[in-house]
């Protein structure tokens, strides 16, 4: 099941003050970057946030759940705790500040053009 788009678009609203925060499509799901860092995925309009130690500082006692199969746990955010905004804004600048900034893309090497005969 995909997410609702209700579901991505009330999210972002609700973490507009956390700053450089989108969305991409990825996986079956949505993929949630701040500051360019992966710290969430939104899979079956479900939020699991990368477990962090700050995260889990923060969330206290929380649920661990992989967002599909073969995934590392998450935290599983429930949908009730989306409504106070500053909790949740407070738990992805947590998270993503303890994550590595992500590394640069290689350049894909040109293919040279076949010559003419």
């Amino acid at each position: 099941m995909a997410n609702r788009p209700e579901t991505i678009a009330y999210l972002l609203e609700q973490l507009h003050a956390t700053g450089d925060i989108s969305a991409r499509p990825m996986f079956g799901g949505h993929t949630l970057y701040a500051d360019g860092k992966v710290v969430a995925l939104i899979v079956e309009d479900k939020l699991f946030v990368r477990a962090t130690p700050g995260g889990r500082a923060h969330i206290g006692e929380g649920i661990e759940a992989p967002a599909y199969k073969g995934a590392k746990p998450s935290f599983l955010v429930s949908a009730d705790q989306w409504d106070d905004a500053a909790w949740l804004c407070r738990l992805i600048r947590v998270t993503a500040a303890e994550l590595p900034a992500p590394k640069p893309q290689k350049a894909k090497p040109r293919q040279a053009k076949p010559s003419k005969p």
